[in-house]
């Protein structure tokens, strides 16, 4: 479709792309890798966190004991990967980079999906809130602890820049950060990460890749599951195009067989549009540097039009009859009392938590409230409900309904 444009089977980058040999560097120097790119070592880096090996235990959107084939944010993580890396290969970026970022992008999430960082938001209203794309950025910068030479992973300016902003700027150009969400504030402080601006081509490759595989797999999942339908989906803009045209070419397809094609196709057809509607935009403006992207005063990677609006019309369907139906919205309650009680006890009794958890003597209460929140974030959904029963000696009942019979 796209010809010679896009970097299928070519290895050279394109000039807007990202450069590792002229990254601006990371924050601890460190000598270079003599067989690996600064990105490479990026990525690496992250695939060997525990922050990373955590996401298997971590509700996407049902929890994770309640079936084999449900998405975890670790699924989901690597399914936005692959997205990611298509995407930057057909446009010719750096797939490193893109997948770097990707793989990133969910390591400050709590347990129990948005339900924990609900739950998490509240609790620290008083000492500059919860966001989990912030917290992200935390953990990588602050909280793993694998290195002798300093806290974090060290990841290259280009990693943390894209990390904070891939979905956008985060302040206006000349404001103080008084407005950001506290770890990137606090970040903010000791290294500039241009808020202000859009991040580079890959930190959007990897954006978009991310509505791509939520769209793709919540409806697999929510089908699984029974809360939606073949039937109910029909009318939704691009997905009921695709449904009709399974049905002429496979007429009587089994349903279970029509989800995956549905599926498939859908990605593709989203994958295809983001190319050919970024490859339009990057003509109008012609960026000639990552620094021409991030200056250009919107995203040059992104949906078309006709596609954000089917994009939008998919989400809306599947808030309405997978994430707030009332049955799952029950269990999201219960998880958010269950991290609340949490958080609060370990708030009160700092000694409840493991020693290297454990705020020094001095800390005031926003530091406290802070080192809890880190500790409750990072836990699986199983180290939680354990940590309730060992603290309340009751367990938990958060068990989402059984899942109903698909199609």
């Amino acid at each position: 479709m796209f010809g010679d444009r896009i970097g299928y089977g070519r290895s050279e980058r394109a000039p807007f792309a990202s450069d590792p040999w002229a990254s601006r560097g990371r924050r601890y120097e460190e000598a270079a890798s003599p067989t690996r790119t600064a990105f490479q070592r990026d990525r690496d880096r992250i695939i060997h966190s525990t922050a990373f090996r955590r996401l298997r235990e971590k509700t996407q959107v049902f929890l994770v004991d309640e079936g084999d084939h449900y998405r975890t944010r670790l699924t989901h993580t690597i399914e936005v990967t692959q997205i990611a890396r298509a995407l930057a290969r057909a446009l010719r970026l750096d797939e490193d980079l893109a997948e770097a970022l990707a793989l990133a992008h969910d390591l400050g999430h709590t347990p129990f999906g948005h339900a924990g960082e609900r739950a998490l938001d509240a609790a620290m209203k008083q000492y500059g809130g919860f966001d989990h794309n912030a917290q992200s950025l935390r953990v990588v910068t602050r909280l793993e602890r694998s290195y002798p030479g300093f806290d974090g992973l060290n990841l290259t300016w280009e990693t943390l820049e894209g990390l904070a902003k891939h979905n956008g700027p985060l302040q206006a150009p000349g404001r103080d950060p008084a407005g950001l969400p506290f770890a990137v504030a606090e970040y903010a402080a000791v290294q500039d990460l241009h808020l202000a601006t859009h991040a580079g081509a890959e930190a959007q490759a990897a954006a978009i890749a991310d509505d791509i595989a939520y769209d793709a797999h919540d409806i697999d999942d929510g089908l699984r599951s029974g809360y939606l339908t073949l039937a109910a989906i029909a009318g939704v803009p691009l997905v009921g195009e695709l449904l009709a045209a399974i049905a002429r070419e496979y007429p009587g397809l089994a349903p279970e067989r029509t989800r995956h094609e549905l599926v498939r196709r859908l990605i593709t057809r989203m994958i295809e549009d983001v190319i050919g509607e970024s490859l339009a935009r990057l003509d109008r403006v012609r960026p000639s540097s990552a620094d021409d992207v991030r200056a250009a005063g919107g995203p040059l990677i992104g949906f078309s039009p006709a596609m954000d609006a089917a994009d939008r019309a998919i989400k809306a369907v599947l808030g309405q009859s997978v994430y707030r139906h009332a049955e799952i919205m029950v269990a999201m309650g219960n998880a958010e009392a269950l991290l609340r009680r949490l958080f609060d006890r370990y708030l009160r009794d700092p000694a409840a938590m493991p020693a290297e958890w454990r705020p020094p003597g001095s800390a005031g209460v926003p530091e406290r409230a802070r080192r809890v929140a880190d500790f409750v974030a990072g836990m699986t959904d199983r180290y939680a409900l354990a940590e309730h029963e060992r603290l309340f000696g009751t367990p938990a009942e958060l068990r989402w309904p059984a899942p109903r019979a698909a199609e």
